[in-house]
């Protein structure tokens, strides 16, 4: 008899204290006092509002970093069909997320939380005289694109079908914001770049509307990802960006909302 309540007093005191962990656990996931680290894959057009964004995120979760990929949406979107660990993806265009889906690598449905259409970025003072994108296919005025595969290199060749101009780039690059340094740079008289790169620059470049823009507009999804290391971090991530605080920092940025 003795024996018996003793190893029934044993679970007792066991059951105790898994239910204390567990309520340890519940609480260190709603206030973020975890010391965990969120991984985030973003388009590199994100880059200022994200970065914002995830200072947000870490002051209201004590103890969580937010650590940021930021690249070309094409070059992340092979990484995580491929099983890089993150916990949330954030492209620039429905394709790039369409490449994780498909690998299924998407915890929720992608919602499209920004839009973006392009410019011209040019230098200031526009020395190479470029008001359209007709200006582009001339023979003295070095252009810079992203590549084919990248969302802004999609949309670039997009729009320059609808204008019909035919444009032979002196350089095609990995990510729109390398399109900026290079016409920052003086390295080219001008690129196509979105919109909102053109206000993150400060002024050290200048951007040329042009109304085949509307044509190659692009939609920005995102989505927790499987096997995230921090779900539930993610999730309130996905929350913030769709959020009316979130969505204010993306129009502060020139990001057109849906």
């Amino acid at each position: 008899m003795t024996d018996r309540i003793a190893r029934r007093a044993a679970r007792t005191i066991a059951a105790l204290a898994l239910a204390v962990a567990a309520v340890g656990c519940g609480d260190a996931g709603r206030t973020g006092g975890d010391g965990a680290t969120l991984t985030v894959f973003a388009a590199a057009s994100l880059t200022e509002s994200f970065t914002e964004l995830g200072r947000a995120f870490e002051r209201s979760r004590p103890g969580v970093r937010v650590r940021f990929s930021f690249a070309g949406s094409s070059t992340l979107a092979r990484q995580i069909a491929e099983g890089a660990p993150a916990d949330v993806f954030a492209a620039a265009d429905q394709n790039a997320m369409r490449t994780v889906a498909g690998a299924r690598r998407t915890a929720a449905a992608p919602r499209v939380f920004a839009r973006n259409r392009l410019v011209i970025a040019i230098a200031p003072g526009n020395p190479g005289g470029v008001r359209s994108l007709r200006d582009l296919a001339g023979r003295r005025v070095k252009v810079v694109l992203c590549a084919a595969p990248v969302p802004c290199g999609a949309a670039a060749r997009k729009a320059l079908d609808a204008a019909n101009v035919q444009v032979t780039p002196v350089s095609e690059e990995q990510d729109v914001k390398a399109v900026l340094t290079k016409v920052r740079m003086g390295e080219a008289d001008a690129g196509l770049v979105y919109r909102t790169d053109v206000r993150a620059s400060g002024g050290r470049v200048e951007g040329v509307e042009f109304p085949e823009s509307a044509q190659a507009v692009n939609d920005y999804p995102i989505a927790p990802l499987t096997e995230a290391p921090e779900p539930g971090h993610a999730e309130a991530f996905v929350a913030l960006v769709t959020s009316a605080q979130g969505r204010a920092v993306l129009a502060g940025a020139g990001f057109g909302l849906p």
